[in-house]
């Protein structure tokens, strides 16, 4: 993990909400299922070094099936299904920047061009949303987005559904383009998400830093 993200975490370590958010996890984990696993838990910033940031995509919270969520948020491992949250997301991808159609919901390759796929919550307990929201994650997940915006280069923001454009407050750095969006997700995709044209936007405003959008 980047030196700068390891350094801001062992800040928040100090901090009380952090023991708590550790206790009720533990608790968690002796009666249920939580996901993603341990090893995946922080796999954003493992795989996007904070001097390596240049889209921030900001979820809500882990898909709660078995198997599904892998500390990216709205990606999932080669050989699982692809969540209908993400075949919206590449409906917007195909028709806005003509990738091709992916065939996996593996998004890492995104991560390691410098696109944070960061979800508000970075637990869940199985079968069961935003059961880990309000216990000292967001805590941790505002002061990522408050580092970020204090980043001295343009950085685009994808803010989608209403916990990620809650956040918006937090961005106040004038380099930044901040974009927002309804949620993916099948209930409101139709509502503005599709059609937002969030990843040709993000790319003209990088310029001849922008992101290859395949999924490979």
């Amino acid at each position: 993990m980047g030196k700068s993200w390891e350094d801001l975490i062992a800040i928040e370590a100090r901090k009380p909400y952090w023991s708590k958010l550790a206790e009720f996890i533990q608790e968690e984990e002796k009666h249920f299922l939580i996901f993603p696993p341990r090893s995946y838990r922080l796999m954003a910033l493992e795989l996007t070094p904070l001097d390596k940031v240049k889209v921030v995509i900001l979820g809500q919270d882990p898909y709660p099936g078995y198997g599904q969520a892998n500390g990216l948020a709205f990606s999932v491992n080669r050989g699982i299904a692809i969540p209908k949250s993400l075949q919206n997301i590449y409906k917007e991808l195909i028709q806005d920047v003509k990738i091709p159609v992916p065939r996996h919901g593996d998004l890492s390759c995104w991560a390691r061009q410098g696109v944070l796929l960061l979800n508000t919550v970075l637990t869940v307990r199985e079968g069961a949303p935003l059961s880990h929201a309000d216990k000292g994650w967001e805590s941790f997940t505002d002061e990522i987005i408050k580092t970020i915006n204090e980043q001295d280069r343009g950085i685009v923001f994808l803010l989608w559904g209403n916990k990620a454009i809650a956040k918006k407050h937090l961005l106040t750095n004038p380099k930044h383009l901040v974009l927002t969006a309804p949620h993916p997700s099948p209930l409101s995709a139709s509502r503005g998400f599709l059609g937002c044209r969030h990843f040709s936007l993000a790319n003209a405003f990088l310029k001849d830093q922008g992101v290859d959008w395949r999924i490979i």
